[in-house]
């Protein structure tokens, strides 16, 4: 077998393919094998705003190319080439800046110019070309709705026709948003090997990715910001409503997802939609639109500022209520990189329906021994999607967790179970209108799981001084109730810590599920995420100061958890003093720790004592331990304290912009995990999804 393009070029067949959709599965699927990643595109639209697609990318996946060097011209300088009769120059032009991309990338996405109407430089048949001189391989979008089947069938007849007489490389085509009632007969007709020669993958429609969202509006309509935070402009509308009558038949006419489009001077509409969404007797609406370029009556603006945060954005236009009508009907969705919901959708259902390692099968490519953050991420959730698990979150009221919780809902990586008062969860989720409808709430006051977690509880800590009645109200505790759910396998795991203490979320476990068989502690490690590698860290949240034995327990549970995310651990016990010249009591009890390792886990590779320099620096080995095989390329670093571990660790994620995941326990019997306080969302999403992994492995042999 040839090798073939690692580069792809997906272009829409027609105009409204949905191409970004596609875009962002492929890159999200390069990212987990691929270091550095090229972004492309041939031809972006002049102006001063910048291209949506590449400020998508740089910003979601961290790309560092200058935005210049990711486009190839702007359809003005495609025009006047081309009015001078100079394609070949245009080509040549696209030609000379992705190529000198592609030499600093090891794969490149291109996506192809929009298709605007009346300019043959946006057709299927430019962007083929385009492709076929970059040497990319062709991915064609074809528009599946508002089509029989039969006629979807006659254009990708075309479609093939045109691909052939171009004679270009195809990775594979696909059918975008295409009906659910279409799907199955749309599959059949084109079902398929991986060596087809025309594969097609069939992805159908999501409504929620076709319904605009207010920051949509806001940006199309040039509105001006009212009020809003960046959650409200995640809001999707569903429909609009002129409001151009009495409050008391307006209130007839709210649909959940309303964009309310009134004239900035009626303050009776403004404060009719303020009080409706707080009300439980009428559905949630999108947002406030006021046109006219009136603003509400001084004394309405200061009540509602009083009202705090607003739970809708209110924008403002200058044309009256007809055109701003008119001028919302013609707004399209757009992927945008502060919604995470969005994107999310996007990515499970594309990923849910084209078989990516089909794909990577065409592209005959090899995997980068190399672990970027970005991979690690994309090759934990795919693990952990492969063989969903059941987490539970205790800390279900809290905001970043249901936001998390949406995140991993939509990507389909975990079940979940959330604590709490399951009426006041329900109404943050509906205020901050998440698609979390159908995920699991327990209340532990009120379960009937209760008392039997308590009778459990009441025979594990008797010996304790423990009585029963003690046992039955610790369980309306949500880290004692969490960690019995997970004991008595109604949970396979267990994640909390973004609103209480460590000692509240690991105590339980402690207590309850305790240490596996043969580890002497429980301790923790960090998932160091630098530039272009992952690194253990450990222990810098649990022990703080381990004796001999404890940190050789420690240096093998972390070489474990290092294998079981496929880093193949290099463990340097670190002290101040390298090799044998150290002397002192805390050098002394590293080297004991390292003894005693070895004897415990002989194929381990591990060294030490050692410093951080030597450890991580190869020309620093060189000089102080040049015959060791870890020293300069260690990627497990086990620190002698608590003290040392937690300084260094925050230190190198504050000097060097790390992404720190943990701290990730190790030892227990079954996996529960601790946030920090400070956590954000994607910290809650990756430490959730290494939970998961964890469960899976749970019951496997350790690797030695």
């Amino acid at each position: 077998m040839s090798q073939v393009s690692k580069n792809i070029y997906i272009t829409g067949a027609e105009q409204g393919s949905g191409k970004s959709v596609i875009m962002l599965a492929m890159m999200e699927m390069f990212s987990g094998f691929a270091q550095k990643i090229g972004f492309f595109r041939p031809i972006i639209h002049a102006g001063e705003e910048k291209d949506d697609l590449i400020e998508l990318v740089t910003y979601r996946y961290q790309l560092e190319w200058p935005y210049e060097a990711m486009y190839g011209c702007t359809d003005e300088d495609a025009r006047r080439l081309l009015a001078h009769d100079r394609y070949d120059d245009l080509i040549k032009l696209i030609l000379a800046k992705y190529r000198s991309l592609k030499i600093q990338s090891d794969y490149v996405i291109c996506v192809g110019s929009d298709y605007k109407s009346g300019e043959s430089i946006f057709e299927f048949d430019f962007n083929a070309d385009v492709a076929n001189n970059l040497d990319c391989l062709l991915m064609p979008i074809v528009q599946g709705g508002n089509r029989s089947n039969d006629q979807i069938i006659d254009t990708l007849a075309g479609l093939r026709h045109d691909v052939q007489g171009k004679n270009a490389a195809l990775l594979a085509t696909v059918i975008n948003s295409v009906p659910a009632a279409q799907v199955g007969e749309l599959r059949d007709q084109f079902g398929h090997d991986p060596q087809s020669n025309f594969p097609v993958y069939v992805v159908p429609s999501e409504p929620s990715l076709e319904k605009p969202s207010m920051g949509d509006i806001a940006r199309s309509l040039n509105a001006k910001f009212l009020s809003h935070d960046f959650e409200t402009l995640n809001l999707e509308v569903y429909n609009y409503k002129v409001a151009a009558m009495l409050v008391s038949d307006f209130l007839d006419y709210i649909e959940k997802g309303d964009l309310i489009i009134t004239p900035g001077d009626r303050s009776d509409i403004i404060l009719a939609c303020l009080m409706a969404y707080h009300s439980k007797s009428y559905p949630q609406i999108a947002g406030l639109l006021l046109t006219g370029e009136q603003e509400p009556a001084p004394q309405v603006q200061y009540l509602i500022e009083g009202l705090g945060a607003l739970p809708f954005a209110v924008l403002g236009v200058a044309t009256d209520t007809f055109t701003t009508a008119m001028n919302v009907t013609r707004v399209h969705a757009r992927l945008n990189s502060n919604n995470e919901r969005k994107i999310a959708t996007a990515l499970s259902l594309v990923e849910d329906n084209i078989n990516m390692q089909e794909l990577q099968q065409r592209l005959f490519t090899s995997k980068t021994p190399r672990v970027t953050p970005i991979m690690f991420e994309y090759e934990i959730l795919q693990r952990a999607k492969a063989n969903p698990q059941h987490i539970v979150l205790p800390e279900g009221g809290e905001e970043r967790i249901l936001r998390a919780a949406e995140i991993l809902f939509l990507r389909g990586a975990v079940k979940l179970t959330l604590l709490g008062n399951e009426e006041t969860i329900r109404q943050k989720i509906a205020a901050m209108a998440l698609q979390l409808d159908d995920i699991d709430i327990i209340d532990p006051m009120t379960s009937e799981l209760r008392q039997k977690f308590a009778e459990t509880y009441f025979e594990l800590r008797k010996h304790k001084g423990v009585h029963y009645e003690l046992a039955f109200d610790l369980m309306t505790d949500v880290s004692f109730f969490g960690t019995m759910m997970v004991h008595h396998n109604l949970a396979d795991g267990m994640v909390s810590g973004s609103i209480h203490t460590t000692q509240h979320t690991i105590r339980p476990a402690f207590e309850i599920i305790k240490t596996k068989p043969g580890t002497s502690i429980v301790s923790s490690v960090f998932f160091m995420c630098l530039e272009d590698r992952v690194l253990v860290y450990g222990d810098c949240a649990v022990n703080p100061n381990p004796n001999s034995r404890q940190l050789a327990d420690i240096a093998i549970s972390s070489a474990q958890t290092a294998a079981m995310f496929n880093i193949s651990p290099r463990v340097a016990m670190l002290s101040y003093s390298t090799g044998a010249s150290g002397k002192g009591e805390a050098v002394d009890k590293v080297r004991s720790a390292v003894e005693l390792a070895k004897r415990l886990k002989p194929k381990l590779k591990l060294e030490g004592p050692i410093q951080y320099d030597a450890a991580i620096d190869s020309s620093v080995a060189k000089t102080k331990m040049p015959d060791s095989e870890v020293a300069g390329r260690a990627n497990v670093f086990i620190f002698p304290d608590l003290n040392t571990g937690n300084n260094t660790y925050k230190a190198v994620q504050r000097s060097s912009g790390a992404i720190a995941i943990g701290p990730i326990l190790q030892g227990l019997n079954k996996p529960v995990n601790d946030l920090s306080r400070g956590c954000t969302v994607n910290d809650i999403v990756n430490t959730v999804v290494i939970t998961a992994i964890q469960a899976q492995e749970t019951g496997r042999k350790p690797v030695a």
